[in-house]
């Protein structure tokens, strides 16, 4: 267990509700709903909220068991479970079972199983287990590394012997499902779930990069990319005239239209932004990716160093932003003939993004 979180930088939270995800079952829900589990935000306290059932809680709990003098118990189960599709499918790296509030109704233990369906599991689903029967504290997170290359949809969350979660998050990369895609569609080539993923940042101070490239419009200045002002301190390695993004793309494609949205960013959008492609060797990007994960150790890093000997083209010149709208580019896209794997959006000189899309065509 740790107290700081070492997936959440790098991997994307799969089992997330902003991306999708969804309790579709559990063994018992009594006192708080199973639902919660995947909500994004934190979960939160109120110390005054009581209900019918009992004291109100933001996260997942099951009633009380009671065990037998010969080993059973009242309702027949010796654990509880519930079932989450994830939002996207994906490889999972690691896990965080977070019983934040739940300090006299946490489980002792949990385990974590995983399965590939294409329809809701039931009782012939075969599980795997992913996360061992493990011991989780009361009150804090709670993470475990996972050690698998397999792609899944599901996962079932066992907590022993009863209790509480408040979250759980599922960290992993986005795998798109080839097989529904059309031959020669238009697709976003940085849209999350068709596998894009933001590698590293010069700054996300106020709100995470990978808001950038979820699902539908951002629905609060909270739910986008912000960093912070950028100040002149005469510190030549700092002192940089923008804010910049490494983003890897779904697949290598050619980038026919922009979309940048500067939703709810009003007193704080870019005055302008710039967009870049390139096409990056495994050795390159295998840089960017040790760059990414440099940073997540030192932020100072990100603003300091970007990866050499990039053949960065341009596909937006410098182009000035409004707050509060959508901003559509298709006569503006320069290099539209050529396959980029990454991208680099800079916005001047800082500022917040809420997202962006980029349409394309996959690279045969």
């Amino acid at each position: 267990m740790s107290t700081t979180n070492p997936f959440e930088q790098l991997y994307t939270d799969l089992a997330s509700r902003k991306l999708g995800g969804q309790a579709l079952a559990c063994s018992n829900d009594f006192f708080a709903g199973m639902e919660n589990l995947v909500k994004a935000e934190a979960a939160v306290f109120d110390k005054d909220l009581y209900g019918d059932r009992g004291k109100i809680m933001d996260g997942w709990e099951s009633r009380r068991r009671r065990f037998l003098p010969d080993g059973s118990t009242d309702d027949g189960l010796q654990y509880d479970w519930c079932v989450i599709k994830l939002g996207a499918q994906g490889i999972i790296h690691g896990v965080n079972v977070d019983t934040a509030f739940f300090l006299g109704n946490a489980p002792q233990t949990v385990a974590l199983q995983a399965c590939v369906s294409d329809v809701n599991p039931d009782d012939t689903t075969e599980w795997t287990d992913i996360v061992a029967r493990s011991a989780v504290g009361p009150g804090c997170d709670n993470f475990f590394t996972v050690e698998s290359d397999q792609v899944w949809t599901h996962v079932r969350l066992n907590m022993y012997p009863d209790g509480g979660i408040a979250r759980l998050r599922v960290y992993g990369e986005v795998v798109a499902d080839a097989a529904q895609r059309l031959p020669g569609e238009l697709i976003d080539l940085a849209y999350i779930k068709n596998g894009a993923r933001p590698l590293v940042c010069s700054d996300m101070f106020f709100s995470h990069m990978q808001n950038l490239i979820m699902p539908g419009r951002g629905v609060n200045m909270g739910d986008g990319w912000e960093t912070k002002r950028r100040r002149h301190i005469g510190d030549a390695e700092q002192d940089r005239s923008h804010d910049w993004l490494i983003l890897k793309l779904a697949d290598a494609g050619n980038i026919e239209k922009v979309l940048v949205d500067t939703a709810h960013f009003k007193g704080n959008y870019p005055h302008s932004f710039a967009l870049e492609g390139a096409t990056l060797t495994e050795e390159q990007a295998a840089d960017v990716e040790v760059l990414a994960a440099d940073a997540h150790q030192d932020a100072l890093l990100a603003d300091r160093a970007q990866p050499s000997e990039i053949d960065w083209q341009p596909i937006m010149e410098r182009t000035p932003l409004f707050d509060d709208r959508e901003h559509t580019f298709r006569k503006e896209v320069k290099n539209n003939d050529h396959a980029f794997t990454h991208i680099r959006l800079k916005m001047y000189p800082d500022g917040g993004i809420s997202r962006l899309r980029l349409w394309g065509y996959l690279s045969e």
